[in-house]
């Protein structure tokens, strides 16, 4: 029954100690989380600030504080999770001090029933006659042994008293420090949601001043998009003539090959007619690739291709710091739709831009003063757009994290237009870049 106790006992800790440690494992999570959904926010409202004395406003801004917005509500999703992660952990804190009060409440008692059993018995002459008053020998030992367990058992008991009390503080230390921290989070969550109804009012004014202008944003959007488009047709020319340079590449091997398999084709006929034995069957001739299959044709290149690939979803961000103020896909603004082959990324000022993966520059170019950037990657191939500045060529190999140029100003905001092509299929790169 004692074994028991002390076998419950022991779980009970165990899944306290594990409970714990998970808690503290996803709360340390959420905690980073936030922290940097408070660092992309601060980003955007740095970069609000610089262009809030502009009297026009531009797609720049509006997509920064919707951005902002966005962000600012993820920001409150998380301190609820927060919150019901503490609920939880209070829950199980509260649970574990009831219980062990309850256990030091039951050792006590057990504890008290020994003394006074021990009080009555505590006479030597009453113990030798205990021993004495046995039927026989063996009887006379077990109860010597009764006597020594006895006292042994009580030594115990009282040390599981002195570490259930201490068990017990701990845990009331870690329960009052729950309440404070929900306490804290509660001011900060109600403090977020007050931020978020100021950016909210704020937004509703920038759209209606959007409203009144918005025959200047859409000429402004055509341009963009005209700009964007003829950046795109670029890009898709440059990695159609990779294409076909590979493939040209490929067939002038196959060529070769050919025409050196049907010389050891001949020469086998004739020695096989010479011998006067049949010619050997012909070796078929190879499958034409698909045109995305020519850029991983060469060892070199499939093992790039498949390093790129293995890591998807962990790639860097193409700049330190940033927030993606515009996804993939297709969008609307008023009456205009246009399809982003990327996404855009606002970051700091005169930051830097970066490879994000081993590769080789293989175009640079510019559009209206401004520069961007396509790296192959085997079949993959990234693109790095509103460039104020380059600092690598044509050719030129790079590395992972590797400066190849400054970002430049988009309506007022440092903005990064970044794509990732797989052969001459647009990817959303918010799916291979790090979270």
């Amino acid at each position: 029954m004692k074994l028991r106790k002390s076998l419950i006992l022991l779980l009970f800790v165990f899944f306290t100690l594990v409970t714990s440690a998970v808690f503290a494992q996803s709360s340390a999570e959420l905690k980073r989380k936030k922290e940097a959904i408070q660092r992309e926010i601060e980003l955007l409202q740095r970069n609000l600030t610089k262009t809030a004395k502009s009297k026009k406003l531009t797609l720049g801004q509006i997509s920064a504080l919707n951005a902002k917005i966005n962000l600012m509500q993820d920001k409150i999703t998380v301190i609820n999770s927060e919150i019901k992660n503490l609920d939880n952990q209070i829950h199980e804190n509260t649970n574990t001090v009831i219980s062990l009060k309850g256990q030091l409440s039951q050792l006590k008692k057990e504890y008290g029933a020994m003394i006074r059993f021990a009080q009555r018995n505590k006479n030597a002459y009453d113990k030798m006659m205990f021993i004495f008053a046995a039927k026989d020998f063996n009887q006379a030992y077990k109860r010597i042994k009764y006597l020594q367990q006895f006292g042994q058992y009580r030594k115990k008991q009282a040390g599981y008293i002195q570490g259930t009390q201490k068990d017990l503080n701990n845990k009331i230390v870690v329960l009052d420090k729950n309440l404070k921290e929900k306490s804290n989070l509660l001011h900060e969550q109600e403090n977020e949601k007050d931020k978020l109804g100021k950016n909210k009012s704020e937004q509703s004014a920038v759209l209606n001043k959007y409203a009144k202008q918005e025959k200047q944003y859409q000429k402004d959007i055509a341009a963009r998009k005209k700009q964007q488009a003829q950046i795109d047709r670029s890009i898709r020319a440059a990695i159609a003539r990779e294409i076909a340079l590979e493939r040209k590449r490929a067939e002038e091997a196959a060529r070769a090959a050919a025409a050196k398999a049907a010389a050891a084709a001949a020469a086998a006929a004739a020695k096989a007619k010479a011998e006067n034995r049949p010619a050997p069957a012909a070796v078929p001739a190879a499958k034409p690739k698909a045109g995305g299959d020519y850029l991983a044709a060469t060892p070199e290149a499939a093992k790039l291709s498949s390093a790129f690939e293995s890591n998807r979803g962990g790639l860097p961000w193409p700049v330190a710091s940033g927030s993606i103020t515009e996804s993939f896909g297709k969008h609307k603004s008023g009456q205009a739709n246009y399809d982003n082959v990327g996404i855009t990324i606002q970051t700091a000022d005169g930051a830097a831009v970066r490879a994000i993966f081993n590769g080789e520059v293989r175009k640079v170019s510019g559009v209206m003063g401004k520069y961007y950037v396509l790296i192959r990657h085997g079949q993959f191939f990234t693109v790095y757009s509103n460039l104020r500045s380059v600092s690598v060529g044509v050719g030129d190999k790079v590395t992972t994290k590797q400066t190849i140029g400054v970002v430049a100003l988009e309506g007022g905001v440092p903005e990064l237009q970044f794509q990732i092509w797989r052969g001459q299929t647009p990817q959303n790169p918010a799916g291979w870049i790090a979270k």
